[in-house]
């Protein structure tokens, strides 16, 4: 390992026991039923769930179940943490590789991390497009998809190198988001994604 590599190796170890400290925390302090919370860049973000955010996700979810079978690794709202500064993140929908395991504390691997679809928040947004896609790219996940309620619009982003995505696609909500060549392998049809 060299010095860079150990230095590096040493800030995520802080980060992590920093990220289970604080999550401890969390646990034993009342969150709102339908509040989702997560460390972005060691800040503590809690936001609302609404209806049209969960029917997104849901219709996201049921195109994975659809092209993988009942039994793809896919999540909504669990903690992954992700390289950068404090990421303990909660993705909308995580896919996992096949043959994905959690790690010595009990948590998945970003490095397991395939696809990941965020659904906009007014008050997160920021985020999704900013630190989140940052350490999705940095994690090498080869898809990121962002869905916006409020413009009607998806983001498609793939081919991550040096922290960002070298293909940007925008989709009009009524578009189909064409995944066919990447190893997804599917095409997302968006006619029905709620509007906010």
């Amino acid at each position: 390992m060299t010095v860079l590599e150990d230095r590096i190796a040493m800030a995520q170890s802080d980060d992590t026991y920093w990220l289970d400290e604080m999550f401890e925390r969390l646990e034993k302090m009342p969150v709102p039923e339908g509040y989702k919370v997560e460390i972005v860049e060691g800040t503590i973000y809690m936001s609302p769930q609404r209806d049209i955010h969960w029917e997104t996700i849901r219709r996201i979810v049921r195109a994975l179940e659809d092209t993988f079978g009942m039994d793809v690794k896919v999540f909504s709202d669990v903690r992954i943490d992700f390289p950068g500064r404090k990421n303990g993140l909660a993705p909308d929908v995580a896919k996992l590789r096949d043959g994905a395991e959690k790690n010595s504390e009990g948590r998945w691997r970003h490095e397991d991390v395939e696809f990941i679809a965020e659904v906009i928040s007014t008050d997160t947004a920021k985020n999704d497009y900013g630190p989140k896609k940052t350490a999705y790219a940095l994690a090498e996940v080869p898809v990121y998809l962002i869905a916006d309620p409020y413009t009607g619009k998806c983001r498609l982003f793939t081919q991550p190198k040096d922290g960002d995505y070298v293909s940007d696609t925008s989709i009009t909500y009524g578009g189909d988001v064409d995944m066919t060549t990447t190893f997804l392998g599917l095409t997302l049809k968006t006619d029905e994604f709620p509007r906010d």
